[in-house]
């Protein structure tokens, strides 16, 4: 650790990337700043905020390097190449992103066009990725109606091409390929139609019509009109597969409109593409190991992530959020597509629309995948295993007991405790308690009252106790719970507070309170099993407050002892039907004197409920 503090005096101030590594020099993290030193720093420092997963990084962190770059533009392509060459654990990493399919044109003489999922740095061309593979496969069934381009894997150099050492194949003579393969199409020619090929695939529709109907039309006028006709089919498939895409904007630029949903250690973003006005593909991305970062984060490192790859680049890029390095990732975009590109987060109108419902999609593709994973580990839900790491929880907390006290200056004083069984509530086991110790307010004496009362009836009658206590409170609440568990010989037993003021968790014997990410299913659980029992005892305690200001009337009236107002309540039934009462219903039915029946209706008289 003293290494490590040296090396902290001596990170620089200048802008570059940073490399996290553990005691056996592997890569942990590789991170970018404007300024080394500032940034680098920041993850040692005590002040930070509380996440486990960052926790966990920076005590693996045995040594730190560098590399300083002359701007931070240049950090920018550096952190995306050392992420790629060394894939570090707490990275942001595209789930499973090897397997995308991506179109691909590949770097020869007669590029061929196809469907492949490894990317190589030898000149080709790729498109995508795309993450439905029915999407990708019609894309390139479209493609080949309207371009009459190879489908042969053949390498076809200039010497193959002159020994015509391959035939001609069925594409020929179906008008389906113009035969470079026995020299019958020159380079340039079906240069122009690769040319076309990357216009389709960018979404430049509205330009490919144009150029095929002025070919049309020049093919007519020469009266070539055999493929006049051929490229006539060939604009009826482009119309066809224009008709079926979405308009959504009256403007022809191009754009990329992102969202992202992020719960836990797992998010999504969904991407639309959008060219020429018109939806030409819905993109959605699973992210894991996003760690402690916030969304605004985890959607600058996507995106640094998904153009480093992605050559289509459009004009403009629709965000929900702004972020920290916008204006760099609009130099280093612009410098890469040798054109303006920025950064827009739009918030009204159309386009803010347009966001909001890659929004929602977003939340419902990650809902969805929480839920197969829920489905496929079948016991436990996703918001108990987040509780049990971020909590560092000896075990899943399948079943959870909170307890809230309610009273007003001490009077009518109740708890509650309520259970929740993986996740959910559990009704049957909710318990009601009124306070018998204490009548003043000292919510510290309530807790231990109802802690001892349900942990001593739990371990007399040997039943299970929950993996998990939580109560409504800061840290003099979880002590009183504490003292009570520890006398029952309890100490092992899992205990939280939780304070509602700023959602603070304070665990046994830690000075300091844990913050946990807003966005976590494990707080959202605990807010939930909180409220629960708030609303629990808030109802309980209304209930007894009602019924003891109506039986305090009754005390009120001349005549009227603890026996005579008991047997009124078992007549009637409540006091609003006692104060409903003539004179002579109160003698004949309750067999009361007159003289006390008198009174009792002069009093709700005076006093109407």
């Amino acid at each position: 650790m003293a290494n490590l503090k040296e090396k902290l005096d001596l990170v620089p101030a200048n802008p570059g990337c940073y490399l996290f590594k553990d005691q056996n020099g592997k890569i942990l993290y590789v991170g970018k700043a404007n300024i080394l030193r500032n940034r680098v720093r920041s993850y040692f420092h005590k002040s930070r905020p509380y996440h486990p997963r960052l926790n966990a990084l920076v005590r693996k962190i045995a040594d730190i390097e560098w590399i300083v770059t002359d701007s931070e533009v240049e950090a920018l392509i550096l952190e995306n190449n050392l992420i790629k060459e060394y894939k570090p654990k707490y990275n942001v990493n595209l789930r499973d992103d090897k397997s995308y399919p991506y179109i691909r044109i590949t770097n020869e003489d007669f590029p061929q066009v196809f469907v492949t999922r490894k990317i190589e740095r030898d000149g080709s061309e790729y498109f995508g990725p795309y993450t439905e593979v029915k999407n990708v496969r019609y894309v390139l069934k479209t493609l080949r109606q309207i371009f009459p381009i190879r489908s042969c894997k053949y390498q076809l150099t200039p010497q193959v091409i002159a020994q015509k050492k391959v035939d001609l194949c069925l594409d020929y003579y179906i008008k389906k390929c113009k035969g470079p393969c026995q020299g019958l199409q020159s380079k340039e020619d079906y240069a122009r139609l690769i040319d076309q090929v990357r216009k389709f695939l960018k979404g430049k529709t509205e330009e490919l019509v144009q150029e095929l109907r002025s070919q049309m039309v020049e093919l007519a006028e020469r009266m070539e009109f055999e493929e006049a006709a051929l490229v006539r089919d060939r604009l009826q498939a482009l119309e066809r597969y224009r008709n079926s895409q979405k308009i959504v904007q009256s403007d022809f630029k191009g754009r990329d409109v992102f969202a992202i949903a992020l719960e836990d250690k797992e998010a999504c973003v969904v991407v639309f593409k959008i060219r020429e006005g018109k939806i030409i593909g819905k993109q959605h991305f699973y992210l894991k190991q996003v760690g402690w970062k916030n969304e605004s984060e985890i959607m600058e490192e996507f995106l640094n992530q998904y153009y480093f790859t992605n050559q289509d680049i459009p004009q403009e890029i629709f965000l929900p959020l702004n972020l920290e390095s916008e204006q760099t990732i609009n130099e280093w975009l612009t410098q890469d597509s040798k054109r303006k590109v920025q950064i827009v987060v739009p918030q009204k109108g159309d386009k803010h629309k347009l966001v909001q419902m890659a929004v929602k999609n977003a939340r419902y593709l990650l809902d969805e995948l929480q839920l197969q994973k829920m489905k496929k580990e079948q016991t436990v839900h996703f918001s108990v295993v987040a509780l049990h790491c971020d909590l560092n929880l000896p075990k899943p907390p399948l079943v959870i007991e909170c307890f809230d006290i309610s009273n007003i200056q001490g009077t009518d004083a109740v708890a509650s405790m309520v259970c929740f069984e993986n996740g959910k509530p559990k009704k049957s086991e909710y318990r009601h308690f009124k306070i018998n110790t204490k009548q003043t307010p000292d919510d510290f004496a309530m807790m231990r009252e109802v802690v001892r009362r349900r942990y001593e009836r739990l371990l007399k009658e040997k039943k299970r106790l929950p993996d998990l206590i939580v109560v409504d409170g800061g840290k003099g609440q979880l002590s009183s719970a504490l003292t009570v568990l520890t006398q029952l010989g309890l100490e092992e037993q899992p205990i939280i507070g939780l304070a509602k003021r700023l959602e603070e968790v304070f665990v046994p014997f830690e000075k300091e309170s844990i913050l946990l990410p807003r966005n976590s299913s494990a707080l959202k659980l605990l807010q939930q099993i909180r409220d629960e029992a708030h609303r629990f005892a808030v109802s309980y305690h209304r209930k007894r407050r009602k019924k003891r200001t109506l039986t305090s009337q009754l005390d009120q009236i001349q005549g009227i002892g603890p026996k005579r107002r008991q047997k009124l309540l078992t007549v009637f039934g409540s006091v609003k039907n006692i104060a409903s009462c003539s004179k002579e219903e109160l003698m004949s039915k309750a067999h009361l004197p007159e003289k006390v029946a008198e009174q009792i209706v002069r009093y709700f008289k005076t006093n109407p409920l």
